[in-house]
């Protein structure tokens, strides 16, 4: 009896200590083992020279998080001819000067951006392991307004173009794109009445952004005729299990489409991507770069930024 009570304790203790370590690494290093993903998506015409675009999600920032400005600030050597921002900027109320220090360099380049829940509200003390249910993030956090207005004031100041349940056009390296982009639908502060309709015939690229991935809005913006739909918000399932993947999204896309680049059509559902139908939209999910400082835990999921080089459909 002794010696089974022994092997049973050695167990626990065995099971405990890999249990530490696992969560050291999830709050210590891979959250801060930031990553560059790199696609080629074929949604320009035959003929265009291709286009860079860095995409930059859920930075959930806190000033004191000098690595990840850095970081953020070295992107600008990517030589980008746009950048796409898909929300979740800041997590505190102090934290949009430290946000525009690490956007600084980005902000002289042509831009677009939508906001996240947690550029409205701070985020609320939650278990971190709380990411493995499917009911972890529903709600707004707390209460506490953050400086939403600082924040859009101090982009769209600098000429990026904020697609705030709004429709847009810019001119990129001789491309006319087509903009359109909703308010969060995480919150369901997304308004399609106001932003539904085909894209000009004229435009070179339909580009359609959001912070969350709703199936709604991806319905919407693939019947509308996107080239390209860019979001953010789930973390790429943020705890993961290794060899698996996601084992939730914190909306109601597929874990197969938590992060990286895919297809899209109305009613796509699960369908995997490679039933897609001629003309389905491409779809990139960013896992993003940050956590909710409540949550700050990544596992099998490293925070990323994305950069997306844009060819003809020919390449495709």
């Amino acid at each position: 009896m002794r010696a089974a009570t022994k092997t049973v304790l050695k167990t626990a203790l065995g099971l405990g200590a890999a249990g530490a370590g696992v969560l050291g690494w999830a709050s210590l290093i891979e959250r801060n083992a930031f990553v560059l993903r790199r696609f080629d998506v074929p949604v320009l015409p035959d003929g265009a020279a291709p286009l860079r675009v860095l995409h930059l999600s859920d930075l959930h920032l806190l000033p004191r998080q000098r690595a990840k400005r850095a970081w953020v600030h070295s992107l600008a050597s990517l030589d980008p001819d746009l950048v796409i921002t898909t929300g979740d900027n800041i997590a505190a109320a102090d934290a949009v000067p430290a946000l525009l220090d690490a956007y600084e360099l980005l902000l002289g380049i042509p831009g677009v951006f939508v906001l996240g829940s947690n550029d409205y509200f701070a985020p609320k003390l939650k278990n971190p392991l709380g990411y493995l249910t499917r009911n972890f993030a529903k709600g707004v956090g707390t209460t506490q307004r953050l400086p939403t207005a600082d924040l859009v004031r101090g982009m769209s100041s600098r000429g990026w173009v904020d697609l705030t349940n709004r429709r847009d056009s810019i001119t990129v390296r001789d491309l006319r794109i087509d903009l359109v982009g909703v308010d969060d639908p995480h919150l369901g502060y997304d308004r399609l009445d106001l932003v539904r309709g085909p894209a000009s015939p004229d435009a070179d690229l339909a580009l359609a952004v959001t912070h969350a991935p709703y199936q709604r809005v991806l319905d919407a913006y693939a019947a509308d005729g996107a080239d390209l739909i860019v979001a953010g918000h789930t973390h790429g399932g943020q705890v993961c299990v290794p060899g698996y993947g996601a084992l939730v999204t914190n909306c109601d896309l597929d874990t197969s489409r938590v992060k990286g680049l895919s297809r899209w059509w109305p009613g796509a559902g699960s369908t995997p991507s490679s039933q897609a139908p001629e003309g389905a939209a491409w779809l990139e999910v960013s896992a993003g770069l940050g956590t909710a400082p409540t949550a700050p835990v990544r596992l099998a999921c490293r925070p990323e930024a994305t950069l997306l080089t844009l060819v003809p459909r020919s390449q495709g």
